[in-house]
C-alpha cells in the first residue's frame, strides 16, 4: 500500500506541478522546441481523447461525473489487488492509472474556478475571475513528439498525397501514466494476470 499511495503522490506531484508551471508562463498555443521530435505546446481541451467533445457543457458535466464514478472502482480494484496480494506489476499499473486519472479529474473539477484565460497572457492561479465553474475546468497538455512530418506518398489508401504528421497527439503527465500502466499491463500480461 505505501509503494502504491508514493507512485499516486509522485504522479500526480509531477502533474499537476507541470500543468500549473504550463498554464501560468505560456500563452494558449506558445511552444518551446527542445528537439526537432519533442516539443512543449500548451493546449486545453475538455477532457476526452484526442480534445473530442459531445454535448456541450452537458456533456462536459457528464464526462466529469463519470470520471469521478471512474476512479472510484480503479481506487476499489488498486485496494483489493493489495489486499488479494495481486503481483507486483499489477498493483503499479493500477496506482498508474488511478494516478494519471485523478490528474485530470483534478483539473476537470478544479481549474474553472481557480484560473483565468485572459486573452496575450498567461492565467493567473487563483484568479478574482477564473473562466469556468466547478465541474467544467478544461484539461491541460503540453508534451507534443512531432516524430515525422510530410506528405504520404500517393499510393497510400485514403491519406495518400496529403500532409501527415506522426506522432500528433498532445499530452500530458497523466496521460503518460496511463499509458505506461496499459503497456506495462500488455506485455506483461501472463506476470500481472497469473493463471491460478
Amino acid at each position: 500500500m505505501k509503494k502504491s499511495i508514493l507512485i499516486i503522490v509522485l504522479v500526480l506531484l509531477i502533474d499537476q506541478i507541470s500543468k500549473i508551471y504550463i498554464k501560468t508562463n505560456f500563452l494558449y498555443g506558445e511552444e518551446v522546441v527542445v528537439f526537432d521530435w519533442f516539443r512543449i505546446h500548451f493546449i486545453e481541451n475538455n477532457g476526452m481523447a484526442w480534445g473530442a467533445e459531445f454535448g456541450g457543457k452537458a456533456g462536459k458535466l457528464f464526462l466529469t461525473i463519470f470520471r469521478l464514478f471512474a476512479i472510484t472502482g480503479i481506487g476499489y480494484w488498486l485496494y483489493s489487488s493489495i489486499k488479494k496480494g495481486a503481483p507486483n506489476i499489477l498493483i503499479v499499473a493500477i496506482s498508474l492509472i488511478f494516478a494519471g486519472a485523478l490528474g485530470n479529474i483534478i483539473d476537470s473539477v478544479f481549474y474553472g474556478i481557480i484560473f483565468d484565460t485572459p486573452l496575450n497572457a498567461t492565467a493567473t492561479l487563483f484568479a478574482e475571475k477564473p473562466y469556468g465553474e466547478l465541474f467544467h475546468g478544461k484539461v491541460v497538455d503540453m508534451l507534443y513528439f512531432p516524430i515525422w512530418s510530410g506528405n504520404l506518398p500517393e499510393w497510400f489508401p485514403i491519406w495518400g498525397g496529403k500532409p501527415f504528421t506522426f506522432f500528433n497527439a498532445i499530452f500530458n503527465i497523466a496521460d503518460t501514466a496511463i499509458s505506461t500502466a496499459v503497456g506495462l499491463l500488455i506485455v506483461f500480461n501472463k506476470k500481472a494476470f497469473p493463471k491460478t
